[in-house]
């Protein structure tokens, strides 16, 4: 997740200039969470919470705390390893036969300049099976508020080659602008020499995006790993960018109104 404490986000180590200089080192913020939280291990609900808060730190991901209360403790075993009283304790989820290793976490240790966490714990969220908000199940992880995927489009010029080969051409390209990353130019799979590329088994995921199958690009003689990647399945805010195709910069030459990105 690239939000308020990543990549060029306003407290990320590339964000803008503040007035009075940029935000401490351990700068951090805590904020009410008040959609309902379930998560879900071998058909048990480990947590089912309403009074979640998140937790924004700089140069990292937004993370979720839930009171201990609204856990499932019985669930929970001390993980091999504890650490008790320098820093947070772990504990695994058992149900049945499964076992989530270290999936549960307790608060930061304590200090007076600490989050105010106490009595809260983060779960791991892929080591449970499923996790919901509210009744919607979530994909890939929590969806940030402060997070945003625009889709628009351009009559740019985007040209894509690999070592003087023609890839991909047009004047229509589909920009993504997503908080905290660089603009993405999405190409109509039209515009493409598809004879270039081969499915790769690299499919990746992504709250606000969907999934990303990868592409390999053979061309010249020479094969690219996961050069490109489209969304076959692409979530509401990113469905404009349906049956287009991204390059990767820094793997292959793509020029916008002929100067390099990457």
């Amino acid at each position: 997740m690239m939000t308020l404490t990543l990549g060029s986000g306003p407290f990320g180590p590339g964000g803008g200039a503040f007035g009075s200089g940029p935000p401490p080192e351990d700068w951090w913020y805590v904020e009410e969470w008040p959609r309902r939280m379930r998560a879900v291990l071998a058909g048990r609900t480990v947590l089912d919470s309403r009074r979640g808060k998140v937790l924004y730190r700089r140069g990292e991901p937004p993370r979720h705390w839930f009171p201990l209360a609204d856990v499932q403790t019985d669930l929970l075993l001390p993980a091999d390893g504890v650490r008790t009283g320098e820093g947070p304790e772990f504990w695994s989820v058992v149900v049945g036969g499964r076992t989530a290793p270290e999936a549960v976490t307790g608060p930061p240790a304590t200090h007076p300049d600490a989050p105010p966490l106490d009595d809260h714990v983060t779960i791991d969220f892929a080591a449970m099976d499923r996790w919901f908000e509210e009744d919607e199940p979530l994909y890939a992880g929590p969806r940030d508020p402060y997070h945003r995927v625009d889709v628009r489009a351009s009559s740019r010029h985007v040209l894509v080659l690999h070592r003087d080969v023609p890839v991909a051409e047009t004047l229509r390209p589909k920009l993504l602008f997503e908080t905290g990353l660089p603009v993405r130019y999405y190409l109509p799979s039209a515009d493409v020499d598809l004879g270039l590329l081969e499915r790769s088994g690299t499919v990746s995921e992504c709250p606000y995006k969907g999934d990303g199958q990868h592409w390999h690009l053979v061309a010249d003689g020479v094969r690219v790993p996961d050069a490109a990647w489209s969304l076959p399945h692409p979530l509401p805010e990113a469905l404009p960018a349906a049956e287009h195709l991204c390059f990767h910069g820094d793997k292959v030459h793509v020029e916008v109104d002929g100067e390099r990105v990457r």
